[in-house]
């Protein structure tokens, strides 16, 4: 009796396993067959220019505000370094902004200052980043000439010694 209760098990796992292997082969020639009727179509051009404009940023994200808040007018205007200042620099340097030395602040001033004016023309000009901060070329302001910047700088330096 012990050998007939072991075959009905036997034939009872064969069955369960058959019947899984054939569930498998099932799904996979279905999968196979719907993946071979949705073969990808070709979009039109103007199908997919429509879908461009759907997608495309709707605007753009800078952290540089100060040249959003500077008017078109500085980069036409004279080196005034303290015109500049006010309308481009003190976005950062008037609160240390980014590790910015604020204005007037004689000891945050100083290190820089004696690196000579020709490193901190080159650094506003062209940008830099160092262990204290970041400075964004010009200041953030690409409009601005580069006379306008050494100016700005010369307007600092002066009120910081």
């Amino acid at each position: 009796m012990s050998s007939e209760h072991n075959e009905g098990q036997f034939r009872y796992f064969v069955v369960v396993v058959l019947g899984v292997v054939a569930f498998i082969a099932i799904v996979g020639w279905l999968v196979t067959r719907s993946a071979g009727e949705s073969a990808p179509q070709q979009a039109s051009s103007e199908e997919t220019k429509a879908v461009e404009e759907r997608t495309s940023p709707v605007g753009e994200v800078t952290t540089q505000t100060a040249q959003a808040e500077a008017p078109a007018q500085a980069a036409a205007g004279p080196a005034d370094g303290e015109q500049v200042f006010k309308q481009v620099c003190t976005a950062c340097h008037g609160m240390g902004i980014a590790g910015a030395p604020k204005f007037g602040d004689k000891a945050a001033w100083a290190d820089r200052i004696a690196q000579g004016k020709e490193t901190l023309y080159t650094h506003a000009l062209n940008g830099f980043t160092g262990s204290k901060g970041m400075m964004p070329p010009k200041g953030g302001n690409a409009s601005l000439t580069d006379e306008q910047v050494k100016a700005a700088v010369d307007y600092m330096v002066a009120n910081a010694q």
